[in-house]
């Protein structure tokens, strides 16, 4: 899989990238005050072969210039009607407000879409404005249930064309 917005190439990760992935989300969540949990919370990101691909879930990364500046990635989960958790999407702070968040969970939600998913759940924390901007803005509802210590909001949004 590749898409190309603007000048990021969006693809699915390669075994060449976990250690790239890793600094990323670790910079992103420390620039929050959030913290790396590589034994829990972050554990899917040292083994996405298991939680992502081996499950029917993708993991993205986004490049600039042969750069990593962002990841995205979904699983299938127990919860709902055929669902599925974005997960990991972050991007690196030269790279945002430039519509690559918002194309990025667009181009999600068609990849889940087109697999049939009908729900789809986002777990986030109240520090990540941008996030929740974005997720509100896009059609997300919040709700209850929040399954992640460093989360304190979880979202749910119905897939159009899904099922």
């Amino acid at each position: 899989m590749k898409i190309h917005y603007r000048d990021f190439v969006i693809r699915s990760w390669s075994e060449a990238d976990r250690t790239h992935v890793a600094a990323l989300i670790h910079s992103v969540l420390t620039e929050y005050g959030l913290p790396w949990q590589p034994g829990d919370a972050d554990r899917d990101v040292l083994q996405i072969e298991n939680f992502y691909l081996a499950t029917g879930g993708e993991f993205w990364v986004v490049e600039r210039d042969g750069q990593l500046v962002g990841t995205a990635a979904y699983y299938p989960i127990q919860r709902g009607k055929h669902a599925v958790e974005i997960r990991k999407m972050y991007l690196l702070p030269s790279v945002r407000r430039q519509g690559l968040g918002k194309f990025l969970l667009q181009q999600l939600e068609s990849a889940i879409a087109a697999r049939g998913f009908q729900q789809i759940w986002i777990q986030t924390a109240s520090i990540l404005k941008e996030a929740v901007q974005l997720y509100e803005s896009s059609g997300y509802q919040r709700t209850s249930g929040i399954e992640a210590a460093r989360c304190d909001r979880i979202y749910v949004k119905w897939v159009v064309g899904g099922g």
